[in-house]
């Protein structure tokens, strides 16, 4: 049987590949949590507007995102009997989840690959769980045994609903539907991080959404390197799951307005 594992990002890879899980792989290295977006995900345009602000704000060469991104996607299109998504429940993984099921279903023929998805909240004995990228093969192995689900169409119509909203980056369309929602099926972590989404897109009296604000605060209380906001900002946000060159893209933000000094 042909199997394709999707990992997102480098940081699962390594535990992965200490795995004895027979499969392809495939490392989902964009940020879809960020940057321009549009609804049709397997158009040119899509890709050409993501590969320009990957460019700009992460300094990768086009090549480099044609062979770390662009080339990746093909494998979507090869004849596999299954796929399993490995993609976490902070925000930045769902946006990416989504991206991917919505792929999937505008690019494949989804009555022919069985799709299953491996998405942890938490993982026994840790106690403060930030991601796969910190588990080791065998603790891998274990998360495809025991909480890996099989998605089913409504899945991905959930999925295709949440992406429109989400790309539409209208914050009245999302709190209708996170408010009209009762039913989420196997994507059970996507509403936390859709209601993160929401808390980000509200701007406050002073012109900042959540996250500068908090950044901002952190900055004031007496954290004046980027490291040392870094490792305050996870330790109560990571809901966003946020790497350090997306935190900058916030940082920036504040700088260029004058309201912080790095």
């Amino acid at each position: 049987m042909n199997i394709l594992h999707i990992l997102n990002g480098d940081s699962t890879l390594q535990g992965f590949e200490q795995t004895g899980l027979e499969g392809d792989t495939m490392v989902w290295r964009e940020v879809l949590s960020e940057g321009p977006l549009e609804e049709n995900i397997s158009s040119a345009s899509f890709w050409k507007a993501r590969q320009e602000w990957i460019g700009q704000g992460f300094n990768e060469t086009p090549d480099g995102y044609q062979e770390k991104m662009l080339d990746q996607l093909s494998k979507l299109s090869e004849p596999y009997d299954e796929i399993n998504l490995w993609f976490e429940f902070v925000l930045h993984c769902q946006a990416n989840l989504l991206g991917v099921m919505t792929y999937l279903k505008q690019k494949t023929d989804l009555s022919t690959p069985n799709i299953f998805l491996i998405c942890p909240a938490d993982f026994p004995g840790k106690e403060n769980f930030r991601g796969m990228g910190e588990l080791t093969g065998e603790e891998l192995e274990y998360l495809y045994d025991n909480i890996r689900v099989q998605l089913s169409e409504i899945d991905f119509i959930i999925a295709a609903e949440a992406w429109d909203i989400y790309v539409s980056k209208d914050a009245g369309k999302l709190k209708n539907y996170l408010s009209e929602t009762d039913f989420w099926g196997s994507l059970h972590l996507l509403k936390p991080a859709l209601e993160a989404h929401l808390k980000r897109m509200n701007v406050n009296e002073h012109g900042l959404n959540y996250i500068e604000q908090k950044l901002l605060d952190i900055y004031n209380y007496g954290f004046k390197t980027r490291q040392e906001i870094y490792l305050r900002f996870w330790e109560t946000e990571k809901i966003f799951g946020m790497g350090d060159m997306e935190i900058d893209i916030y940082l920036d933000r504040l700088k260029h307005k004058g309201l912080i000094n790095l």
